[in-house]
């Protein structure tokens, strides 16, 4: 468990970050999401230790990141973005010395390199220069030196830049096969990845926190009502009645015809399982329903949404809220009195 409380950074007079908590817990996928310039690097870069809090703490399996930096680094595996590789050391050669300064037991190299080659699917670079690989291939290589130690936390910092669509696929099933033994935080910019892995999703935007649920409570808090999409045949005007009396029915967002006697209908509904009721009541009527899709709010949407600056008040709305704070205390003490 990772546990981070009343979390402020300062860079001079700038607040990066502005007295944040939350809990990583055992054997969760966290997406850490936030826009460039939210804070998002600080906080990662004080979690793992490379950077210091102004004040706040981070406590990684029960320690402190500060005071017991040796004690929680043992807990954290961390791939950063560009990963720490050395470039003229053999793949096997290098995360043997990773393993070295982990002080993992000499009992346990071999198995945890054979166990970490193999998860990453690089039992066959073992012998192969660093330097002379893919970047796909050199980012495996640095996933692998984040297994070492069988740390119980893993931080990784956009894992799949730089793999091609078949790989990426691979990373995602093994973030999720690794969710067993670990926690994970998991950094990126691909929105579709997030989605893909991660059971909760963390929003930093100008260094607060702007939302820390699953993807299904971000769905409801962005407020978009689904639109269902139905290609219909059969005249506009009886389809257009039942479609009304669905349950759950808003409105009629458009109307197309998309060919002789098919319509295109977009209906804006309360939930998804108005889907259900409108196909029942256009089959029953003997209509023939051509297509149906269904559009909700996506998390490019609630991303941006949550993620834009706050409004600043004008001073002329500060003074108006001055002033009619001022007058509930005026009325409260004429009452009391």
């Amino acid at each position: 468990m990772v546990k981070i409380e009343n979390l402020t950074k300062f860079y001079g007079n700038f607040k990066a970050v502005d007295n944040i908590s939350f809990t990583i817990p055992d054997n969760e996928i966290i997406g850490f999401l936030g826009p460039n310039g939210a804070g998002k690097s600080t906080t990662m870069n004080i979690i793992t230790g490379f950077l210091p809090a102004s004040s706040g703490t981070v406590t990684i399996e029960g320690f402190n990141i500060a005071s017991q930096p040796k004690d929680a680094k043992r807990k954290l595996g961390y791939l950063p973005e560009f990963p720490p590789l050395y470039h003229d050391m053999k793949v096997k050669e290098y995360l043997k010395f990773v393993a070295g300064i982990k002080e993992v037991p000499r009992f346990e190299v071999k198995k945890q390199l054979d166990y970490a080659m193999d998860k990453l699917k690089i039992t066959d670079r073992a012998d192969q220069v660093i330097k002379s690989l893919s970047k796909g291939f050199k980012q495996r290589v640095g996933f692998a030196q984040a297994l070492l130690g069988s740390p119980k936390v893993l931080i990784l910092d956009e894992p799949t830049v730089g793999l091609d669509p078949s790989q990426i696929i691979e990373v995602r099933t093994l973030i999720k096969e690794l969710k067993k033994d670990h926690s994970v935080i998991l950094s990126t910019h691909i929105l579709q990845e997030v989605e893909a892995v991660c059971d909760r999703v963390i929003i930093i935007a100008n260094g607060e926190i702007r939302a820390n649920n699953t993807m299904q409570e971000l769905t409801q808090m962005a407020s978009k009502n689904p639109v269902i999409t139905m290609s219909v045949e059969g005249a506009r005007t009886p389809v257009v009645n039942l479609i009304k009396t669905a349950e759950g029915f808003i409105s009629l967002a458009n109307i197309e015809q998309i060919e002789h006697n098919v319509f295109e209908y977009k209906i804006e509904v309360k939930s998804t399982d108005t889907r259900k009721d409108l196909l029942k009541k256009l089959v029953i009527a003997d209509f023939n329903v051509r297509q149906v899709s269904v559009e909700e709010a996506n998390i490019e949407e609630i991303f941006v949404k949550l993620s834009a600056p706050k409004e600043k008040k004008s001073t002329i709305q500060k003074l108006r809220e001055i002033a009619s704070e001022y007058e509930v205390e005026e009325n409260d003490s004429e009452n009391n009195g």
